[in-house]
Order: structure tokens, then sequence, then C-alpha cells
């Protein structure tokens, strides 16, 4: 688990066994300098594993799911630059929003504009099938980033972000352009409220929410 705050910026590459993720030889993130096997790390708000201890750096195992559904694959082709979280203690505290690390889909950035005090980015699910579980004021989380949606269209499948300057500078999203793939992973609460109303769907009607105390 994971809370959507980007400790550092590293680096993604691909090699014969997975992923190879590198972490500047300066970094003082606590949770990254000292990770071991078996540990947790986001990378662009995909969770993986250390399977392998490296210099500055660790590689993660990575399964055909988790290369179909996120940019990682592109990315560890062009050697890009990727935001990375070690994973949350129990003592920590939740400054972002509770993020599992399992990515629901892409997106797309449709649009940057600077503003007076942030940037504003519009963004786009690639599958309109997620857009359901945006609202506004939603939590999500992009590339591993925990952001909150400033307003939406009405089905929710495009969606725009104020990005404030500190995570501007602090994140990849600096070096992100309008047409741009990304990492989108829609509130847990959301999708946990929808599973547990699946079962009582069908019999949803004005005449049970009335007998049952929704006026």
């Amino acid at each position: 688990m994971f809370t959507g705050l980007v400790q550092m910026i590293g680096t993604v590459r691909q090699c014969r066994s997975g992923l190879q993720v590198f972490w500047d030889h300066h970094s003082d993130a606590e949770g990254l300098a000292n990770a071991a096997l078996g540990d947790s790390i986001a990378v662009d708000g995909v969770c993986l594993t250390v399977a392998e201890q490296l210099p500055q750096g660790f590689r993660a195992d990575v399964s055909n799911e988790t290369l179909a559904r996120t940019t990682l694959g592109a990315k560890a082709q062009q050697g890009a630059a990727v935001n990375l979280e070690p994973a949350l203690r129990l003592a920590d505290r939740l400054g972002g929003h509770l993020v599992s690390g399992h990515v629901d889909g892409e997106g797309r950035i449709e649009a940057i504009e600077r503003q007076a005090e942030a940037w504003r980015l519009e963004i786009s699910w690639c599958d309109p099938h997620f857009g359901r579980y945006i609202c506004d004021k939603a939590s999500i989380a992009v590339d591993g980033i925990s952001l909150t949606v400033a307003g939406c269209s009405e089905a929710g499948s495009r969606f725009w972000i104020a990005v404030i300057p500190h995570t501007w500078t602090q994140t990849t999203l600096q070096q992100r352009r309008p047409g741009d793939r990304l990492n989108l992973e829609a509130d847990l609460l959301a999708k946990y409220a929808e599973r547990l109303l699946q079962p009582r769907q069908a019999g949803l009607s004005d005449a049970w929410l009335h007998e049952h105390g929704w006026h």
C-alpha cells in the first residue's frame, strides 16, 4: 500500500529478466536506499517487488498483465524517468490517499495549461469504462501521484486536475506533454462501494429507496 506522495524520480530500463529501476546515487530517501529483497516499491504507480538488489536500484519481475495495462513497458524501452515511492509503513502519516499500486488502466493527457499558481492537466481514460469512478473532488493516482479531481465530464471519462508547483517540480509531470500516456488508479473506496452494492442493484428502485429511509 502507498500514499501517492512521490519520494524521488528514477529511471526504468528493460532487461532480459524483467525491469531494472535506478535512482540517483545521492538519494537520501530511506525507504528506497534501504530497499531489501521482497520490498514493494511503486514505480509510476505500479507496485513492483524487489527481486534483486542493484547498486542504486533494483530488478523486478514483471507480468504480462502489468505490461499490458500500464506504460512501464514503453518507458523501460526508452529508459524513461519514473516516480518512485516505497511502501507505506503503519506508523507513517497518510498525507495523500490510499493507493494500492494496482493500476486500473492508462490515461492520455489532452491538454496542459499554465495558470497563475498551478498547472491544469486535462486527462481522458483510454478505456471510458473507468470514468464511473471519477467525480468532483475525488482522489486519483496519476503515475503514482496522489491528486484531486478538480472537475470532470458527466461520464467521468475526461477530467482535469490542478497541480501545485511543488508537485510539478518534484515529479515527472514536468516532463509530460499532450498526447502522453499515464498510469491511472481510481480511488479504492469507489471500487469497494460498487462491489458491495452489486448484489442489490437488481432490486434497487425508487420504492426500495423510500422503504429504507431514502426520501
